[in-house]
């Protein structure tokens, strides 16, 4: 060994001159760090390194390891100058001494440090300079051997520094020998050194054990370095340590010390691995890394490169070669060859571990020899070792867990992943397997996450054999994530895809992985398969299919599920139907025609669509079928949804199975297969419009698109033989499902876009044939109409088709049944008036609906020739109706010619259809919703259309509505329809009744009926002015400014008022007398009338009432009507005394005066009072019938009489005057 050196120890002086000095470059040299990474598991390594400085690069192109440094003649080492060319040589020994008292220093500055934070600063500093010190030696080791150290082959030298230029090689050998003896392994570092490979977060403050782990970093791969170079150097002779020869009986060389280091190296980086390994959790394997630091990851890859270089240069092992015996021996549980560093730490899990640190070992051949990543492989594969592993981790001694297999073999996905895939590894895993295909492969911590993705649809196992065949990259999260998502068979399918895919040709590799697949199923194999084990069958041989030649794999598929037994699982039919939609979906990806697959599996469906039909079917087994018919339905409808063109005979899946089907349904089944119908026909529809609407065929190519248009009239033809007849027969029921109407729909536009597909029966006119079926039939139920019309009356296209004015026309039957159904919107609600489920469904769709009626062509001409234009706001039916029936109406109003006014009377009664047959029901059940807006509708039509009811087309209905509704043998007790809607009828039967030629006579005994009859039902027994004051006779004759039309309807009701509530036919009084007097007040008082004619209508009454009945209450109310009656009249006659009034007075005069002599006086008092004039005209008759009773008595004067007629005659002024002297002369 070298001489025992002291710290005081003092260097030679340099022979030459002290100007000639130089310090030491200022750029450091290379050197592990770490001290600025933010992430272990970032992709890029330092840019301070050996990779990011181009060290590596350097070494392996054997060039000058530093061109910048060390350029001057002398260069500082350990604080003293040197002579650059030559101190290496001169002073090998003292120089290595110096570096290992510098090594020392650093040593023990970690052991003295303490956590004193007022030290760290410079404790941090020194430690930092005494490593690079360490550092810059190495480096400038490698400079000299590269630039100044020439091997002398002559042994015969003179000169002393040939001498020692001579012996330099073996010095520098023993001298790094030293070294490794200074450092010591890796994994025998103190804990406290070892902890620094987890600091986190470093801070511009390092300690000291910091510098020092990385210092030994440094010095064992620099020892490598030299190694390398001395050898390159030393031209193939070996060099070796003479000092060492006898002390320890081995023949130590720069070749074994190099070997020996590397794989004491090894095995500590390995080592360290281990000890992390215990922290990793499975699911994180491929996120947790082996290494450290970044700066154990870059030792790695170092090694890597450098044994990868020597193996191709030098004929060395390669690096797996130095792997494979280190992890060999873990894994079988034998302690590793001594030569090899020695037996590795215990390891808890050796067989996983070897596949965890393997694959992260293997990622590192995508880093290039500048440290950043790059897609080419730098590593060669080592295919011989992971197959030996994945024997181990298949052997059924070995008793692995799922959670174990599925890391090993995500591992081998990885290693897939950056290698070419291995036929023999995907033989071994197959293997493995084939024999446990019914396993669950879960891992029970994992929870439903571990299960993996249950795939329901054909579409969704497509799509997980999709994601099969395109596995991630090995760095991406997905892949990385793949354990938690994916089962340990889902993963292998990967491996098996990649191995296919690698031959797309069909070479011998693809073909014997084929075979051992095929191989291992039989048909005892098929049966023996849980539903477990079938869905991962059906999920491998899709894999195969979708990288191999599909029709020989869908073949052999549905060959061996053939030998799966007829009475088989309901599940299990699920599941075999499902894969082999998917399988028909991969064949309308590729273009491929799916006839026979699709017949096959038609044929399934049948027998099983009849076994569910079957009356002996007992209700568990119906419903335990359902399941995979449901399936079937699910599976077919993503058939037709993702095909292109329904060009590959997908129409042979709608067979006679649903025949048998959709009778047996219940509602929930109903409504499943009604909305796979749905989807089927909206893709057909879709489909031909596309091929319709795409660019022009030229004449060369239209057989292609005839063939096209005969696909599409094939699917067609299979809906309208399968679907259709159900539909119709289902149509009238009371419970229809909301989606008939929306599969009805499909059918008419089904027959707008192919009409020539439609059934015989439907043509010549397809569309309005089924409209009138589903749309326009009044037996058709609400919830079904105004579902199916909105549909329909969206389409623009359809709708213009549809135009036309004629009576009977598809949007006058639209209209029509849009008005029925608003007639009908409350039949359907809870007994208790609350809204069901039905009732809110019809409301809704009825909104729709209600907006699309008045975007009709024909609607909305109507309105706007009646000055009402579409409203821009959504109405709600009822209001919508409302300006319907007044548009109608208006239009009406408006014609003149005669032919038109005809036809508009045709389409008006076209449009209300039998109305009456509309709100029966109501009346049935006596609804007061109902009934309110029964009466209501009604009334609007008799009101807004009573010119157009007046006519002979029209007169029947309001015969048939006055009948109906207003004059029926009994009156319903609910009343309040009746009470708020009345005014609407009497208003318009009295318009009726004043324009009608032929049946205007009864027409107003009609009104006249209702009138009377409605007067008293309404009237109250006592006079109540709240009660009068809302009688609906009243309210329907009052208006606030007189019209023609106002006033001849209070004529009716004046006559019929005097006819039959004011004739006094004895000395008892009329009942309800007070009440009627207070109607007539109300009736005058609230309209402005100024006819006299209309005025003195009740007059006559009124003054029996006076004459007659003495009651205050009548008496008084009888006084306030005469003096509204009489005041009235004289404000209309200014000029002269009102004739008509003069006319009812002389009338009552003559008809009372020889009755009720003085009661007749008494009463003209009160008019005289009012209206002298009227009174004095009567004077000549007064008297003469004065004198005339009195000769009739024969007793002369009567002069009781005379005192009354005189009193009267005194309240007429002048002329009464003149009158009382000529009776006191007589």
């Amino acid at each position: 060994m070298a001489e025992e050196f002291s710290e005081s120890l003092t260097p030679p002086v340099s022979p030459f001159a002290a100007d000639s000095q130089c310090d030491l470059a200022a750029t450091r040299p290379p050197c592990f760090s770490c001290f600025e990474a933010k992430d272990e598991q970032a992709a890029a390594l330092s840019p301070e390194g050996y990779l990011g400085r181009g060290s590596l690069k350097r070494l392996l192109l054997r060039l000058d390891p530093a061109p910048a440094e060390f350029e001057t003649d002398t260069v500082e080492i350990f604080g003293f100058p040197w002579v650059t060319e030559t101190a290496l040589v001169e002073s090998t020994k003292l120089l290595f001494g110096l570096f290992r008292q510098t090594f020392y220093k650093l040593e023990t500055l970690v052991q003295s440090s303490s956590h004193d934070f007022g030290q760290a600063g410079n404790l941090h500093y020194e430690s930092e300079d005494l490593r690079q010190q360490c550092v810059s030696f190495l480096q400038y080791v490698k400079v000299f051997l590269h630039r100044y150290f020439e091997p002398c082959l002559d042994a015969a030298q003179s000169h002393p520094y040939e001498q020692l230029e001579q012996q330099f090689p073996t010095a520098l050998l023993e001298e790094l020998f030293a070294v490794t003896l200074l450092t010591g392994r890796l994994k025998d570092l103190p804990a406290g050194v070892q902890a620094a490979f987890s600091m986190q977060n470093h801070g511009k403050i390092i300690p000291p054990s910091w510098h020092l782990l990385h210092l030994h970093l440094d010095i064992h791969w620099s020892v490598l370095e030299i190694l390398h170079v001395l050898a390159h150097k030393m031209q193939g002779q070996v060099v070796y340590a003479h000092r060492f020869v006898n002390l320890t009986g081995e023949n130590l060389t720069d070749t074994s010390l190099f070997e020996e280091h590397l794989a004491s190296l090894l095995c500590d980086l390995t080592a360290l691995a281990s000890g992390k390994y215990s922290k990793v959790r499975p699911t994180e394997t491929l996120s947790s890394s082996p290494f450290l630091c970044l700066c154990t990851k870059e030792l790695w890859v170092l090694l890597m490169f450098l044994l990868q270089y020597r193996n191709k240069a030098l004929r060395t092992q390669s690096f797996w070669s130095y792997v494979n015996p280190l992890l060999k021996p873990l894994v079988d549980g034998q302690p590793a060859p001594e030569h090899l560093g020695g037996p590795l730490t215990h390891c808890k899990d050796p067989l996983g571990f070897t596949w965890w640190l393997f694959t992260h070992l293997a990622m590192l051949g995508q880093y290039s020899r500048n440290g950043t990543m790059q897609n080419e492989k730098c590593l060669e594969d080592n295919w011989t070792f992971v197959e030996w592993l994945l024997k181990k981790t298949c052997d059924p001694k070995g008793g692995l867990a799922e959670e174990q297999i599925r890391m090993h073999v995500h591992c081998c996905l990885s290693l897939c992943l950056l290698w070419e895939p291995s036929t023999a590894a995907v033989s071994t895993l197959w293997e493995f397997y084939s024999r446990n295909l019914n396993s669950s492969f879960a891992v029970p911590w994992l929870g439903v996450s571990g299960l993996g993705t249950v795939c329901k649809t054909p579409l969704a196992l497509l799509e997980q054999a999709r994601s099969c065949c395109c596995p991630g990259a090995p760095r991406s999260p997905g892949h990385a994530q793949l354990y938690r998502s994916a089962s340990s068979f889902h993963i292998f399918l990967r491996v098996l895809a990649l191995c296919l895919g690698q031959d797309r040709a069909g070479g011998a590799p693809q073909r014997q992985i084929k075979g051992r697949i095929y191989s291992k199923f039989s048909k005892k194999k098929m049966q023996e398969l849980s539903e477990g084990g079938l869905m991962n069958f059906l999920l491998l041989f899709l894999v195969v299919a979708r990288q191999a030649e599909l029709e020989d794999v869908a073949s052999r598929a549905c060959e061996l599920l053939g030998f799966l037994p007829a009475n088989c699982p309901p599940a299990h039919r699920t599941l075999v139907w499902r894969g082999q939609l998917s399988l028909l979906l991969l064949f309308q990806e590729r273009g491929l025609d799916v006839g026979a697959q699709a017949t096959c599996l038609a044929s399934s469906f049948n027998e099983t669509a009849k076994e569910f039909y079957s009356k002996t079917t007992e209700a568990s087994r119906r419903l335990a079928l359902w399941g995979p018919l449901g399936s079937y339905l699910e599976g077919v409808a993503e058939v037709f949804e993702t095909s292109a063109g329904l060009g590959l005979s997908e129409e042979k899946l709608l067979g006679e199975g649903f025949d048998w089907l959709l009778p047996a349904c219940r509602q929930s089944e109903l409504n499943s297969v009604l909305g796979f119908l749905q989807i089927v026909l909206a893709q057909l529809r879709r489909v031909h419009q596309r091929s319709v609407q795409s660019a022009p065929i030229p004449a060369w190519a239209l057989a292609p698109a005839s063939v096209i248009k005969e696909r599409h009239l094939a699917v067609a033809s299979a809906l309208w033989v399968h679907f259709f007849p159900f539909l119709r027969n289902l149509r009238l029921s009371q419970t229809p499902p909301a989606q008939l109407a929306d599969a009805a729909a499909g059918f008419t536009l089904l027959a707008f876009d192919l009409p020539s597909s439609a059934p015989q029966d439907l043509q010549p006119n397809p569309v309005q044939t089924i409209m009138q079926l589903f749309g326009w039939d009044d037996m058709v139920h609400p919830l079904l109409v105004t579902r199916y019309l909105p549909h329909l009356l969206q389409n623009s296209e359809l709708v213009s088709s549809l135009s036309g004015a004629a009576p009977g026309s598809a949007q006058g039957l639209s209209v029509r049944t849009w008005i029925r159904c608003v007639l009908q919107q409350h039949l359907h609600k809870n007994p208790d008036g609350t809204e069901s489920k039905t009732a809110r469904a019809v409301g809704q769709q009825l909104c729709e609906l209600t907006r699309l009626v008045l975007r009709l062509p024909e609607v909305d001409g109507i309105l706007q020739r009646a000055g009402l234009p579409s409203p821009a706001a959504r109405l709600e039916p009822t209001a919508a109706l409302e300006t319907f029936v007044k548009a109608v109406g208006s239009v009406y109003s408006g014609l003149q010619l005669l032919s038109e006014r005809s036809a508009m009377a045709t389409r008006a009664l076209d449009y209300i259809g039998d109305v009456l047959k509309h709100v029966k029901p109501y009346i049935v059940s006596k609804h007061q919703e109902g009934m309110q807006l029964a009466y209501w509708a009604v009334g609007c039509v008799v009101k807004h259309w009573s010119p157009l009811l007046a006519t002979s087309k029209a007169q029947q209905l309001l015969f048939r509505i006055v009948d109906g509704l207003l004059l029926p043998p009994k009156l319903p007790q609910q009343d309040r329809a009746l009470r708020d809607s009345l005014p609407l009828y009497l208003q318009g039967l009295s318009v009726a009744s004043g324009v009608s030629q032929s049946q205007g006579a009864g027409l107003k005994q009609q009104l006249r009926s209702v009138t009377r009859r409605y007067l008293d039902h309404f009237l109250p027994a006592s006079p109540s002015l709240g009660v009068v004051a809302n009688h609906p006779v009243l309210l329907g004759a009052c208006e606030g400014a007189p019209t023609a039309r106002g006033a001849a309807l209070r004529r009716t009701v004046l006559e019929v008022l005097c006819e039959n509530f004011l004739q006094f036919k004895s000395h008892a009084p009329l009942p309800r007398l007070a009440s009627v007097l207070m109607f007539l007040l109300e009736l005058l008082r609230r309209n402005t009338d100024t006819d006299a004619s209309l005025l003195t209508l009740p007059l006559p009454a009124l003054l029996r009432c006076l004459m007659l009945v003495s009651e205050p209450t009548v008496r008084k109310m009888s006084t306030d009507v005469l003096q509204l009656v009489v005041e009235r009249c004289v404000a209309a006659s200014t000029e002269t005394p009102c004739e008509p009034m003069i006319a009812a007075l002389r009338s009552f005069v003559e008809e009372n005066v020889g009755v009720y002599d003085r009661q007749v006086y008494v009463v003209l008092e009160t008019v005289a009072v009012l209206d002298p004039a009227a009174v004095r005209a009567l004077i000549p008759g007064l008297t003469l019938s004065l004198r005339s009773t009195e000769h009739k008595r024969g007793l002369g004067k009567n002069i009781t009489l005379r005192s009354a007629y005189m009193k009267l005659l005194s309240l007429l002024g002048q002329s009464g005057q003149e009158e009382i002297s000529r009776l006191e002369s007589d």
